[in-house]
């Protein structure tokens, strides 16, 4: 993109070193996840793709590198009166997986008519779930109270230095394998882009710091309906989503300050897609590659698919975000 505004005020954002010393931190417990491919799926879309298969990750999404990156730097202290966040799911799910594995307590506040199997998952791992309205004043001011009331460490879901971090180590893990780009043999070298889905912005933010870094361009995907980073990206200032109206209900949140520092200034661009797209990306992804992938995380495919790729990118790399579906909802 071009022409685009001054950059903005300097804010707290992490740099690729940070990304490499989470993915450092974090070693020991997250899941090193697979990159895999379809034939099929690369003639629909015009190009080489490979899948990096973070529905896979513990929890069922790359969120839980950056809960457990920002839960895991907590000082002793700091992280004995427990963790609080906000969240409609698998952010929630991340941090109380993360806050289990370092025998602390949490509390996520989650909207009314979160997918159940997220709730699911954020009970089963032993937090104490507080629901409030489904908008993003409700569920932070929910989270105000919370703390004025009991204390405890927030974890934002994607504007938090640690987070971002986290999240970029998917990014990381993907371009520093020792056969980045899976296609043939002997390897190709990196991608020419990545594919990202975006809502708050962490997991972009945060691989963007990686790209950069490796020759890579990088692009965002969102739903038409939730389409505040593609407005906020051309706008030059955060144009916050007012009534998100997507199936993909990982990406109905606004960009956080300090992702929309680093994806001004490193992401090509925002593409938006369709709810039908949406759903095929998800059925193609199921079919083709025998994976189940959520919503939001087949928004990439979905934006390869209905945009084709992107001008002079023959090899691309789709983040597939997350796999927590409530099966029982499904409809194609």
């Amino acid at each position: 993109m071009t022409g685009r505004p001054d950059e903005g005020p300097v804010l707290d954002v992490p740099a690729v070193a940070d990304v490499e010393a989470a993915a450092r931190r974090i070693a020991s417990h997250v899941r090193h996840t697979p990159v895999v491919t379809s034939r099929g799926l690369d003639r629909r879309v015009g190009a080489e793709i490979a899948f990096k298969c973070e529905n896979l990750q513990r929890a069922g999404a790359f969120k839980f590198r950056g809960a457990w990156n920002a839960v895991l730097s907590l000082p002793d202290n700091r992280a004995a009166s427990g963790v609080c966040t906000h969240s409609s799911g698998n952010h929630g799910a991340a941090v109380a997986l993360a806050a289990r594995l370092r025998s602390i307590p949490a509390i996520v506040v989650m909207p009314a008519g979160a997918p159940t199997v997220k709730r699911r998952a954020v009970e089963s791992f032993g937090a104490e779930i507080i629901e409030c309205e489904p908008t993003l004043a409700a569920r932070e001011a929910t989270l105000a109270a919370v703390v004025g009331e009991r204390g405890g460490r927030v974890i934002h879901p994607y504007d938090d230095f640690h987070v971002i971090s986290g999240q970029g180590t998917v990014a990381l893990e993907l371009l520093d394998e020792p056969s980045p780009a899976p296609w043939c043999e002997p390897p190709t070298g990196p991608p020419d882009a990545i594919v990202v889905p975006v809502g708050g912005g962490g997991l972009l933010g945060g691989s963007a710091l990686v790209a950069a870094t490796r020759g890579c361009r990088i692009y965002g995907a969102e739903p038409a309906g939730a389409d505040d980073a593609m407005r906020s990206l051309r706008a030059g200032r955060i144009i916050p989503v007012e009534a998100p109206d997507t199936i993909a209900d990982g990406l109905r949140t606004s960009l956080g300050e300090r992702n929309f520092a680093i994806i001004r200034r490193r992401v090509e661009d925002i593409l938006t897609v369709s709810e039908d797209s949406i759903r095929a990306a998800m059925r193609l992804l199921w079919e083709r590659t025998k994976l189940v992938v959520e919503p939001s995380g087949a928004v990439p495919l979905a934006a390869l698919i209905e945009h084709g790729p992107p001008r002079g990118c023959s090899r691309i790399a789709v983040l597939l975000s997350g796999g927590n579906v409530d099966l029982d909802a499904v409809r194609f």
